[in-house]
C-alpha cells in the first residue's frame, strides 16, 4: 500500500533536544495506523547523500487545509539528520509510506502498558489513542538518559491512565531506566500487553520482563533501515517463527513491530547457526 509523494514541510519545531517536522503527505496518512514508517529523501536534488532515512510516524491528520498531514521526530545525529532539521515551511521533501507492519490492536478491552525509550516514544502517542477509543486501559512508562532527551510527556500524561517517568540522572522522574519501573507498573495494573519502542537493549529487557509475567509484547525495533522497503538487507535481526524455526527477517518489512518473545535479542548483529539458510561452518 506504500505510495512515493512530493511533499511540503508545513512546519518545523523544537521538543527539547527534538525536531519535530510537520509534513503534507496525501495518501499516506490517511492509511497510517500506529508503528508504520515513513522513508525520506536526504539533501535534494543534487545531494551526495544517497541514503534515504526511515522515521516513524509520530501523529497524522488525513483531512484539513492541507490535506493528509503527519509529524516526524528527528534526532539531529549527523549530515541528514541535520538537514532535515534545518528545512524551512513550504520546502519539498520526497516521502515514502506508510511502510513496515504497525502494531496489532487488541480486538478485546486490555490493560495496555506503554514503554518509550528517549524519541521512541513517538509512535506511541496514536497507539495510546486508538487503544483508548477501543476502552483499553492504557499506562505509560517513558525514559531518557536526561530531562531534555524524553519526548512529549505532558501529552502523554493527559493520554494516559498514568504516567511513570524516569531518567538516568534523576533530572525529572525517578532515577534509572524504565525496565526498573516497569515490573511494578505491569504488576499494579494487571498488564495483559506491553508495547515498546526504543533502543535495542530495553527492548530485550521489556520483552524479558513482559515473558515473566506472561503478558503478551510487542517490541518497534530500531534499526538502521537504508531502503525501507527489503531490499539492501541492512536491517536483519534473528526471529523465531511459529514453526520454531529461525530466520533472518528485514526489520523494515517483517517489522519494525515483532513479538517480543520472539526476537533473539542478544543474537542481534550475529546469523545464529540454526537459523535457516545459515552458512555451514567448515562447509564449502
Amino acid at each position: 500500500m506504500a505510495v512515493q509523494v512530493r511533499g511540503e514541510i508545513l512546519d518545523v519545531r523544537r521538543s527539547g533536544a527534538y525536531h519535530v517536522l510537520s509534513l503534507t503527505a496525501p495518501g499516506i496518512s490517511e492509511v497510517t495506523r500506529p508503528g508504520h514508517f515513513v522513508n525520506l529523501a536526504i539533501g535534494g536534488e543534487e545531494s551526495s547523500m544517497l541514503l534515504r532515512r526511515s522515521f516513524a510516524v509520530h501523529q497524522v491528520q488525513s483531512r484539513g487545509v492541507y490535506g493528509g498531514t503527519l509529524d516526524i521526530v528527528v534526532s539531529v545525529k549527523g549530515n541528514g539528520t541535520r538537514w532535515l532539521a534545518d528545512r524551512r515551511r513550504h520546502d519539498a521533501i520526497d516521502i515514502v509510506g506508510p511502510l513496515g507492519r504497525p502494531f496489532v490492536l487488541p480486538k478485546e478491552r486490555v490493560n495496555a502498558v506503554l514503554v518509550g525509550g528517549g524519541y521512541g516514544s513517538a509512535p506511541l502517542f496514536m497507539l495510546a489513542e486508538q487503544l483508548r477509543e477501543r476502552g483499553c486501559r492504557v499506562d505509560v512508562v517513558v525514559g531518557a538518559g536526561t530531562e531534555e532527551k524524553l519526548f512529549g510527556t505532558l501529552e502523554l500524561k493527559r493520554l494516559a491512565s498514568t504516567l511513570t517517568v524516569t531518567t538516568d540522572d534523576g533530572s525529572l522522574g525517578e532515577r534509572g531506566l524504565v525496565t526498573d519501573v516497569l515490573p511494578d507498573v505491569m504488576d499494579r495494573v494487571n498488564a495483559d500487553v506491553v508495547y515498546a519502542c526504543g533502543p535495542m537493549p530495553m527492548l530485550a529487557s521489556v520483552a524479558r520482563i513482559a515473558e515473566e509475567r506472561k503478558a503478551y509484547s510487542q517490541c518497534a525495533v530500531e534499526e538502521a533501515m537504508a531502503c525501507g522497503i527489503g531490499v539492501c538487507m541492512t536491517c536483519v535481526l534473528p526471529v523465531v517463527g511459529q514453526d520454531g524455526i529461525t530466520r533472518m527477517l528485514r526489520s523494515c518489512t517483517e517489522g519494525p513491530v515483532f513479538r517480543g518473545d520472539r526476537v533473539r535479542w542478544s543474537e542481534i548483529g550475529t546469523i545464529p547457526p540454526d537459523t535457516l539458510g545459515a552458512p555451514v561452518q567448515g562447509g564449502h
